[in-house]
């Protein structure tokens, strides 16, 4: 398994759960990298703006300067900025969502980094019914999934908590989804914060899940660094070792007591639970 911090570009979101927030520019890009390169990381997670906005010759950079990989990149920021989502009742702007998130794909597959879809899967609501705006997210899913293949890359869907989303909040119901409506090439995002609040047992509902794991949001129960809150990682970290997981645990918390001791303790938590 790598390990990787999480770096926003998204103004709007200077108050959501990033370690690191600057502007594109490339001293910003180069500070962050720098730092995560220091503290041990692998890779860095990146939240742009869009795809037109992302800062590809500055990103390459800092990355080839500092030695790392690029995890994953967010598509939150059509929902933050633009309150688009995959289930929106107006046709015109679910398409939009859709155009925002494969720009964001093809973006991220230059990179060889998959796209994620978070918030922008939305919630049924309105003149969309439940049954409805599951048809609507496994349409989506799959084209967008489909569209990451060429990149030779997967999708990452997110099952939220129930304060963010009404369509799914666990693991094992999503896994299901995805094998049911023939997602084939969309895997599981499993956030340890979501999964705090959603899931009984965060270790096996990662079981459960298997191969479909495609990426893990390292975060404790408050959102805070790995050690901060209530969560114990080892039996979650002892079932990704044994369904074979070799993927990322990306540090996606509140930069909290500061961006650097935040991502300090991430570092630390990620190697003493991989070295047991």
């Amino acid at each position: 398994m790598k390990s990787a911090v999480t770096i926003c570009l998204v103004p709007e979101a200077r108050q959501g759960p990033f370690v690191f927030h600057c502007d594109p520019s490339a001293s910003g890009l180069q500070e962050s990298c720098r730092t995560a390169a220091e503290l041990g990381f692998h890779g860095v997670e990146v939240f742009p703006e869009s795809a037109e906005a992302f800062p590809r010759e500055e990103l390459k950079q800092a990355l080839a300067t500092h030695h790392l990989s690029l995890a994953a990149v967010g598509t939150g920021a059509g929902w933050v900025k633009h309150r688009l989502h995959l289930c929106h009742a107006d046709s015109q702007l679910r398409s939009q969502a859709r155009a925002f998130i494969a720009g964001i794909i093809d973006v991220a597959g230059e990179f060889g980094a998959p796209a994620i879809v978070g918030s922008m899967q939305g919630r049924f609501e309105g003149d969309i019914v439940h049954d409805t705006g599951l048809d609507l997210l496994a349409d989506a899913l799959a084209s967008l999934g489909d569209r990451a293949s060429r990149h030779g890359q997967v999708l990452l869907y997110e099952p939220l908590n129930r304060y963010e989303t009404n369509l799914f909040t666990q693991q094992a119901e999503a896994a299901a989804f995805l094998r049911g409506r023939g997602c084939l090439n969309v895997r599981l995002l499993c956030d340890l914060f979501h999964m705090n609040i959603e899931e009984a047992d965060s270790a096996g509902a990662i079981l459960e899940a298997g191969s479909l794991v495609g990426h893990i949001h390292w975060a404790d129960s408050n959102r805070w660094a790995m050690g901060r809150g209530q969560t114990d990682p080892n039996p979650i970290v002892a079932a990704l070792w044994s369904i074979g997981y070799d993927g990322y645990l990306s540090a996606e918390i509140f930069p909290l007591p500061t961006a650097t001791e935040a991502a300090r303790q991430s570092a630390e938590s990620m190697r003493r639970c991989l070295s047991k």
